[in-house]
């Protein structure tokens, strides 16, 4: 099982960040919320932080994230857990760090947007629950 930590990145517009897996990257094209593997001994909130500084260049506070939902997949050489938590207040800028396209778009435009399979459930609650 790999557990994945990932977050809906809202601004002030209530329109959420998505990241476009680069060419090289399994699953290459899919758009997905930014966030990253948990490392073995850590928790997944102290995962995001991590992940969404190296990937985005943002700075966020345990207390500023809110656990909204998970996803459950079975992919055909694993099983992904993905905890996704939701977040409006960060510091600094955010920069595609890792080469990823970004693009806000609100949670009705997620029908549109083609995601990785364990995303793609997630995407009618997003727009029930933001």
């Amino acid at each position: 099982m790999v557990i994945v930590a990932a977050c809906v990145l809202l601004n002030e517009a209530r329109e959420l960040l998505i990241a476009k897996r680069p060419p090289g990257r399994p699953l290459a094209g899919l758009w997905e919320f930014p966030g990253g593997k948990v490392e073995q001994g850590e928790e997944p909130e102290e995962a995001l932080i991590r992940e969404l500084k190296e990937e985005l260049g943002i700075e966020i506070a345990k207390a500023d994230l809110e656990p909204l939902t998970f996803a459950s997949h079975a992919y055909p050489d694993f099983h992904l857990l993905m905890p996704l938590y939701r977040c409006s207040r960060w510091r600094g800028t955010l920069v595609a760090l890792e080469g990823q396209e970004l693009r806000w778009v609100r949670p009705e435009e997620l029908a549109g947007v083609e995601m990785p399979p364990a995303d793609e459930p997630l995407k009618t609650a997003l727009r029930q629950w933001l």
